[in-house]
């Protein structure tokens, strides 16, 4: 049951045993570096996350341990054109297969086409969502400019 799993001290492979879920409804605050990109903290929309553990391939002596991360807001920007307040969404939807430790991590992260990160009894998943949600921003957010007649 998800209720046995903190999102900041995640047992990730447990988590990926029992196939487990977690959701969440977070404000803007809770993600510090993200709310401190944005031009109106407390006027953004929440972030909303889901996570969800699964162990493949589980009677292998090493059973690949995933978790599917999809995280979703809108963030007040600063457009760069303008110097306006301009919403821009942010979504992500991604999988992450956990390894052994950071040396396995970095040893096949480059013939891996999935995203590895080690495993750890207390994982931070939020601080992942925050993460994941950072590097989606844009380099220079702005508006559109309206098409030429």
């Amino acid at each position: 049951m998800a209720k046995d799993f903190d999102p900041h001290r995640l047992d990730v492979r447990r988590f990926a045993e029992e196939g487990a879920e977690l959701a969440a409804n977070d404000s803007l605050q809770s993600f510090r570096r993200l709310a401190a990109e944005t031009q109106q903290p407390g006027e953004a929309a929440p972030v909303q996350w889901q996570a969800r553990g699964e162990l493949l391939n589980p009677r292998h002596v090493h059973p690949e341990v995933w978790v599917h991360v999809a995280a979703e807001t809108v963030l007040p920007l600063v457009c760069q054109r303008c110097l306006h307040p301009v919403d821009v969404p942010l979504a992500v939807d991604r999988s992450f297969r956990f390894v052994s430790d950071e040396a396995t991590a970095a040893a096949e992260d480059d013939v891996s086409e999935e995203d590895l990160l080690a495993l750890s009894r207390s994982f931070d998943l939020v601080e992942l969502v925050e993460d994941e949600l950072l590097m989606e921003l844009p380099v220079a957010p702005g508006t559109r400019p309206a098409p030429k007649p």
